[in-house]
């Protein structure tokens, strides 16, 4: 009988797999910052772009926002009739701290409201029109009102437009034109006028922490911020 003896051969798969997987771990551990900076450079920009695509959604929704809320305040102004609309006119000079008297009618002479504050006078005519205002339209306010007054500060104001001539034409006159877009302002303005009045008064400005003084605005005197330019904020006496 002829005895003989098997070798056995280990499978040498599993053994080289675990010293591949040990040779990249020791690799990894020694320069994991390495990995973390090639993940940074090639996530972090992704992000950045996702974040910035959100901020520059949300800034263009609240602008389409504010949009048309200007339109739709507009939409209603146009709907007013044309005495509802030297009313709501008067009112709004009103809330901006001025006396106002709507005296608008067949013999008004081109003036349907007469403006009162620190003792000085103004005028203003109301047009509700469908179309842009013409510029014989504010020669003729112009002429009424520089025969009868001297010196006095005039507005002409409209839900609509008003064409380029009417523009060159007041240009160098003591008129401002109000058109609609505006005339939101002026209604924006108004309405923050009225909520700061109703707040107790203190010399610190809301928003800088700034003192408020007495300046001379366009519409009279008010308080302003002790930082202006930087900050714009004003508040009616």
């Amino acid at each position: 009988m002829v005895s003989s003896t098997v070798h056995l051969v280990p499978d040498l798969g599993p053994i080289l797999l675990k010293g591949i997987g040990e040779v990249f771990w020791l690799i990894f551990t020694s320069s994991w910052w390495v990995w973390l900076l090639i993940i940074a450079i090639n996530i972090l920009p992704l992000m950045v772009r996702r974040l910035n695509k959100k901020i520059t959604v949300r800034r263009k929704f609240k602008k389409g926002e504010q949009v048309r809320d200007n339109l739709d305040l507009m939409d209603c102004i146009g709907r007013l009739s044309h005495k509802e609309f030297e009313l709501y006119i008067a009112e709004l000079f009103r809330k901006l701290g001025y006396k106002a008297d709507v005296v608008g009618g067949s013999s008004d002479g081109g003036i349907d409201i007469i403006l009162e504050k620190d003792n000085k006078k103004s005028y203003v005519q109301c047009k509700q029109y469908s179309s842009k205002v013409q510029v014989d339209k504010v020669r003729d306010f112009y002429g009424a009102i520089i025969s009868k007054f001297a010196d006095v500060k005039c507005y002409f104001i409209t839900n609509n437009y008003f064409t380029l001539p009417a523009e060159e034409f007041a240009r160098d006159k003591p008129i401002e034109l109000i058109d609609g877009q505006k005339l939101v302002k002026y209604i924006k303005w108004a309405e923050q006028e009225e909520r700061e009045s109703k707040k107790p008064f203190t010399n610190k400005c809301p928003q800088c922490g700034g003192s408020l003084i007495k300046k001379d605005g366009k519409f009279g005197k008010l308080y302003g911020c002790s930082n202006y330019p930087k900050c714009r904020f004003t508040k009616g006496l």
